[in-house]
Formats: structure tokens, C-alpha cells, sequence
């Protein structure tokens, strides 16, 4: 006979249909983006208010955040593979919306950058997560076509970013863009506690050990696709991070656009959710490897000739010569990033938390280093930018030749 007394079971939650989880896995990377990319036409302000004279400086208010989101990842995924998605996720959900509230209250650039850096901490778990629950679902072609057009998503959201950033401000003033990303960590956490279910089965929940950590771990470092493809997702994000850190001085101290920045960051941004919309339609036909490498291939050249152009117009090229040609170069990496994701994370089906934790901290600390050194070689010219693209799409371009052993545009991998 049933105890009478024993707790009435939790009602299932009803799986979301494709679109919607589509949409929500998106926005749980895309609240990184958008805690990233609003705040960057306050920089400016965040200068004045916090009396700093070098502007370079204020780079660290989106690499403090970035090295916080890197360094929490590493929790994140064995944390989901021993408590679930769920409960992994809201903790990191409650941890973000913490960071924002503490953002609220900063006086001075110390405090703000200590805010920003737990806010990162929290948005770790959107990054692991998301990848964590698609590989739950999916695999194979199916799991980079779902990787793509969650990227597409994703995108749009730093595309928007700086201009409902400027909006904001306008309205409110700088609080009020921390106000925005505090009220969008409390939307998201709502939803995906009304409408996502466990996609973690209970026969695959690992008890905590310190041995099957490790395990996990050694299996990551020791598979030589993984370990190649997420050195390469690395590299290229450095491209992104660099172009992130610095493109509000560019655009507003080179180039002059003052509050147009926005829209130029818009037009070049949005090609990568472009990018990742082609992506998702050419994937099934071709093989991830065949067109991620043929992407990587092509911006190295594009690199080559951006190095060019700059060198030619002593570090000033025409804005529509320098904006075309870095708008290409981000299509060509939003080409990539969804299958270097997928092919790194495939072998990784019984270890996936773990696989995406460890993936998520190495390639997010390696992209912001590479970043990092990019943004803080800028001289008023566009020379530093230039060369960080073509170094890091070359260097990409050998790291995937010595993982493939040589053969590259292969359909397959062959050990």
C-alpha cells in the first residue's frame, strides 16, 4: 500500500517543441552576449564617471566578465552530471542575477570589475549548459544543424546589444543598462523553470567522485579530435574577443562614427548570425569538416588581405573597405564556430558536462588571452586587429592540419 504521508510526485514538464527550445537554449548563451555587448557605448561614460585616462583600461570591464564566464565553466559541467541540468543551470541563473544586482551599486572601477567578474561566474552555466542539452538530444549532423541555427540566435543578440545599449542609456542612464541585464537573468531563469525538463536521464546521473572527474577530464585531453577542435574554436574566438574589446574605440576614436557605432557594430555582427543560418542549411550536404575547414582556409587569406589594406592606408583604411572585409572575415568564422563546437563535443557522448565544462574554460581562456593582447595593442590604428586575424586564422589553420594529420576536407575523420 502507497504511503499516504510520502510527498505527492513533482507533475513531468512537458517537452518544449523544437522552436522553443531552440529560442531558449540560444538565449542562455546569448545572455553572455548581451552582458557583454550592451555595456560597451557606456564605456566612454564608465570612464568619466570612474576618472580613468586610459582608455584601454576599460577593455577590462568585458575581459573580467570573460575570464569569470571561463573560469566557472570547469564547475558547471561535472555539477550537471552528478545534481542534473536543472538544478545546475538556476544555480548559475541565481549566481548572474547576484553579479547584476551587485553591478548596481559600484562606485569605482575595482567594484565594478569584482560585480562584472561574478556575473561571469554565473553565466558560465548558460554556455555549459546549453551545449550540455543539445548533446543530450542530439548528435552527429543533426547536433551541429541545431548548433547552428542556436547560433544564428545568438548572434542577433550581440547585434542588437550596443544599440539597445545606447537606447538605455539614453533613457535611464548607465544603471539602467545593468538594471536590463538583472531583468534579463530573472526573465530567463523563469522560463527555463517553467518549460525545460530534465534532459539528463536518472540511470546516466554520475555520483560525485574525484576518480570519474578525473577520468572524465583525461578522456578530454587525451582525444586527439576534440583537443584539436576546441585549440582551433580558441584561436578563432580570440578573433571575436579582440574584435569585441576593441571596436568601440575603433570605430568611435579611428573612424570617427561617434553614436553610429552601434549600427556599424550591427552591420558586421550580423553577419555571423547570417554565417550560422547558412550553416545550418549546408551542414547536412557537406560534412562539418569539409566546410569549417574550407571557412578557416579562407580567412587566413582574408587575414592577408586585411593586414594588406591596413599597411597600405598607414593603419586608416576607407571605413566601407575595412567594415567589408571585416564583415566577411565574421562570416567566415560564424561558418565555423558551430562545427568546431560539434566535432570537438562528439566523442564526448558519455562525458558530455564534463566534455563541455573543460572545452567551454579552455577555449574561453584562450580566446580572451588572444583577446586580450589584441585589444591592448591598440595604437588608434586598425594594424593590431589585422594582424591578431591573420595570425590566429593561420595558426588555427595548423592546428587542424596536425589533428587531421594532413587531411583536411576529408567528410570523415580518420584516426
Amino acid at each position: 500500500m502507497d504511503d499516504p504521508t510520502a510527498p505527492l510526485p513533482r507533475p513531468a514538464i512537458p517537452e518544449p517543441r523544437f522552436g522553443e527550445f531552440v529560442v531558449m537554449i540560444a538565449l542562455m548563451m546569448g545572455v553572455t552576449a548581451f552582458a557583454v555587448d550592451s555595456i560597451l557605448p557606456a564605456l566612454p561614460l564608465l570612464g568619466h564617471d570612474f576618472s580613468i585616462s586610459d582608455p584601454n583600461r576599460l577593455q577590462l570591464v568585458v575581459f573580467v566578465y570573460m575570464l569569470g564566464f571561463g573560469v566557472a565553466q570547469l564547475v558547471f559541467g561535472p555539477a550537471s552530471d552528478i545534481v542534473g541540468r536543472r538544478r545546475a543551470y538556476l544555480t548559475g541563473a541565481a549566481i548572474f542575477v547576484a553579479g547584476s544586482l551587485l553591478t548596481l551599486f559600484a562606485r569605482d572601477l575595482g567594484t565594478l570589475l569584482a560585480a562584472r567578474f561574478v556575473q561571469g561566474l554565473g553565466a558560465a552555466a548558460g554556455r555549459v549548459l546549453s551545449v550540455t542539452i543539445v548533446r543530450d538530444r542530439f548528435s552527429g549532423r543533426e547536433m551541429a544543424k541545431v548548433m547552428s541555427l542556436n547560433m544564428g540566435i545568438f548572434i542577433t543578440v550581440p547585434i542588437l546589444a550596443p544599440a539597445i545599449g545606447s537606447l538605455i542609456m539614453l533613457l535611464g542612464g548607465r544603471q539602467a543598462v545593468f538594471a536590463a541585464m538583472l531583468a534579463v537573468g530573472l526573465l530567463l531563469a523563469l522560463w527555463f523553470w517553467r518549460r525545460m525538463p530534465e534532459t539528463l536521464a536518472d540511470a546516466n546521473r554520475m555520483p560525485f567522485s574525484v576518480s570519474r572527474i578525473l577520468a572524465g577530464m583525461r578522456l578530454v585531453a587525451t582525444t586527439r579530435v576534440t583537443v584539436g577542435y576546441a585549440t582551433a574554436t580558441g584561436l578563432l574566438f580570440g578573433c571575436v574577443m579582440g574584435m569585441v574589446g576593441s571596436s568601440q574605440q575603433i570605430f568611435t576614436e579611428t573612424f570617427g562614427l561617434g553614436p553610429w557605432f552601434p549600427l556599424a557594430f550591427a552591420a558586421i555582427a550580423g553577419s555571423m548570425g547570417a554565417a550560422s543560418l547558412v550553416n545550418s542549411r549546408l551542414v547536412g550536404r557537406f560534412g562539418m569538416r569539409r566546410i569549417s575547414h574550407a571557412s578557416v582556409v579562407a580567412l587566413t587569406v582574408l587575414g592577408l588581405v586585411q593586414v594588406a589594406g591596413a599597411l597600405a592606408f598607414a593603419g586608416k583604411p576607407p571605413l566601407f573597405l575595412f567594415g567589408l572585409v571585416l564583415a566577411a572575415s565574421q562570416f567566415l568564422l560564424g561558418m565555423a564556430f558551430p562545427n568546431f563546437n560539434a566535432l570537438a563535443m562528439e566523442p564526448l557522448g558519455r562525458v558530455a558536462g564534463t566534455g563541455s565544462s573543460l572545452l567551454g574554460v579552455y577555449t574561453t581562456l584562450l580566446g580572451v588571452l588572444c583577446g586580450a593582447l589584441m585589444g591592448h595593442a591598440f595604437d588608434g590604428t586598425v594594424i593590431p586587429i589585422s594582424a591578431g586575424y591573420c595570425a590566429l586564422a593561420s595558426a588555427a589553420v595548423a592546428v587542424i592540419l596536425v589533428t587531421e594529420r594532413g587531411r583536411m576536407f576529408q567528410a570523415h575523420h580518420h584516426p
